[in-house]
């Protein structure tokens, strides 16, 4: 019985010692070129940063090594129907500059920007008041729709209030 319990003993060491010492992979996912509709819709305007991270972290991946897709302009859509509709009015450039630069060198890649034209209406604007990389829909909830039937992934970005900077928590 003992001996039993010394090899169980040791079994137990040695896997230890294995599992403590072993890492992570990296894994390089075969992406191919995708197709996506992100749904920007958010309580504060100033959330449309947190979600363009979101279309970076989706582009720069892509763009770079060892996949190297070239976006296409028919590849990524963000529908904007929220308050952050506020940050294309070009009356508010200069409250947004940051989040309107960002966009228009998205938009330079080939991602289409379009608002929506019943929340545009809520918010007493005009197609004139938009960006000229800003295309005016009918509606988000029928654009939504509408990419997603012809295969577009739909994308979500959560914003969330950070509580913590990374050197904090890790």
């Amino acid at each position: 019985m003992s001996r039993r319990i010394y090899l169980t003993s040791l079994l137990f060491l040695y896997l230890f010692l294995n599992l403590s010492s072993a890492q992570a992979d990296v894994v390089q996912t075969p992406y191919t070129a995708q197709k996506v509709v992100y749904d920007f819709y958010f309580d504060e305007p100033q959330d449309i940063n947190s979600a363009l991270f979101w279309l970076r972290s989706h582009l720069n991946p892509l763009s770079e090594a060892p996949y190297d897709i070239s976006i296409d302009e028919n590849s990524i859509k963000v529908i904007i129907h929220g308050t952050e509709i506020v940050t294309v009015a070009k009356k508010n450039y200069g409250k947004y500059k940051e989040a309107v630069e960002r966009m228009r060198y998205y938009a330079e890649l080939g991602v289409e920007f379009k608002v929506c034209a019943l929340a545009a209406n809520d918010f007493d604007y005009a197609v004139d008041d938009f960006y000229d990389f800003i295309d005016v829909i009918p509606s988000a909830m029928t654009e939504l729709a509408h990419w997603q039937l012809k295969g577009y992934a739909l994308m979500r970005p959560v914003i969330l209030q950070k509580k913590y900077r990374n050197e904090e928590i890790r």
